[in-house]
């Protein structure tokens, strides 16, 4: 797949030079996301999926005091014409490299990969 990065404990697989994937972060992970060279986070993940897991508005408030854009593409199963709209709006507008997540990075990646092949 792609290759697998861990930078101060932070781990993700970088897609390619504007996008890499990863696994749920906390609030407390988004400095290391930022000294990781990101500049905004996407996240895949619906808020309440699992017990314990963090809502995005406490990702986007950790990431907004790191200087870090964040937006909220709730993916709960198959990609939708919604979720490919947003995300190409997000391609757009969101600074770059992005680090993308969901629960183990999948959804992220689906999300990225679909997008590139429909510009192609």
């Amino acid at each position: 797949m792609w290759p697998f990065t861990r930078s101060d404990e932070l781990s993700f697989r970088r897609i390619d030079a504007d996008f890499a994937v990863g696994g749920q972060v906390q609030p407390a992970d988004i400095d290391k996301v930022k000294a990781a060279g990101f500049r905004s986070i996407l996240c895949a993940r619906p808020d309440q999926e699992e017990t314990g897991q963090p809502a995005f508005g406490l990702i986007a408030q950790a990431a907004a005091r790191a200087g870090l854009e964040a937006v909220h593409i709730p993916l709960s199963g198959q990609l939708t014409e919604g979720a490919l709209i947003r995300m190409e709006e997000a391609l757009d507008t969101l600074p770059r490299p992005i680090f993308g997540y969901c629960r183990s990075g999948a959804r992220a990646g689906s999300l990225y990969a679909a997008v590139l092949r429909a510009r192609q």
